[in-house]
């Protein structure tokens, strides 16, 4: 893989905005309310967000001051005036009319009324809900904390999840959020956005055993470490395993049908190959102790 190294000093706003919001994505999005000394309603999108401590429950975003001219978000200056805040969650149904939020309306403006949102009244907070959300989050402000002086620079706001509310439509038998039911989007860089669907989900299982740690890609054998057929993926998978079959476990596995004919027709040259093809498909189809078994014959 041949590298572009840049020095970021090198790069104008416009040109670190490009690489990052590319790089570092998806970004999740926040649907931010809040509210100034006056009553005055405010909401707005951000994708500089995300949950960052769970005791104490703390989701941090970040209004970056306008690149063009140094001036603030409506949202900074109402955190500072009032510090609380409702994160309401972005669906795909209601995507379109968040992006209308982020809009420079002037100061005074309700996106609420601009966007079609309805407002409902949170229990904890002043700032207003947004009652198509699937999932909202009654905050308080702890912190405000600046990020630098210049036109594109952040301002982390440090809120405190004081009271949640979801809806039951996204909940599965167990009262969890179901992640098929949410349908979430996400930023990308520039105009693309992605939709988290069914076709897109997948897991990743943990180790099993008492230990809960895997024996690592350090302890594999060389020609496995280093397989011109098991991609970067499997070998994580084939890491994730606690311990490694027995001697009995292989020598009895190579006797099967499903392996005999493969190992008889394989030649001394082509051994390892048709091995690793062979865990590989083994893998492919979630069977991870039979791809080691193979792979260590």
């Amino acid at each position: 893989m041949k590298l572009r190294t840049i020095d970021a000093s090198s790069l104008t706003p416009a040109e670190m905005q490009a690489y990052l919001h590319y790089a570092i994505a998806p970004r999740p999005i926040c649907f931010v309310s809040t509210i100034d000394k006056n009553g005055g309603v405010n909401l707005s999108p951000f994708s500089f967000f995300n949950v960052f401590s769970i005791n104490p429950p703390i989701c941090v975003f970040s209004p970056t001051s306008r690149a063009r001219d140094n001036t603030t978000k409506h949202t900074l200056e109402n955190v500072l005036e009032v510090p609380e805040c409702v994160i309401n969650i972005v669906n795909y149904d209601m995507v379109q009319q968040t992006y209308l939020t982020s809009m420079d309306y002037k100061k005074g403006v309700n996106e609420f009324a601009k966007a079609g949102f309805t407002e409902l009244a949170s229990d904890t907070v002043k700032p207003p809900r947004v009652a198509e959300s699937t999932v909202q989050l009654e905050c308080a402000v702890n912190d405000v904390i600046s990020l630098g002086k210049n036109g594109g620079a952040g301002n982390l706001v440090i809120a405190e999840v004081k009271r949640i509310h979801i809806s039951e439509a996204i909940l599965d038998a167990n009262d969890k959020i179901d992640p098929h039911k949410i349908d979430l989007v996400a930023r990308l860089g520039g105009d693309w956005y992605c939709r988290v669907t069914g076709d897109n989900l997948f897991k990743i299982s943990k180790p099993t055993g008492s230990a809960g740690i895997g024996i690592g890609v350090d302890a594999f054998p060389i020609d496995v470490k280093y397989s011109k057929v098991l991609t970067g993926n499997d070998l994580g998978v084939l890491g994730l395993v606690e311990t490694l079959p027995s001697y009995e476990e292989v020598s009895a596995f190579s006797k099967t049908d499903e392996m005999k004919e493969l190992v008889d027709a394989a030649t001394s040259d082509t051994r390892t190959l048709h091995l690793h093809l062979k865990a590989k498909q083994l893998l492919d189809n979630g069977r991870v102790m039979d791809a080691w078994k193979v792979l260590l014959m």
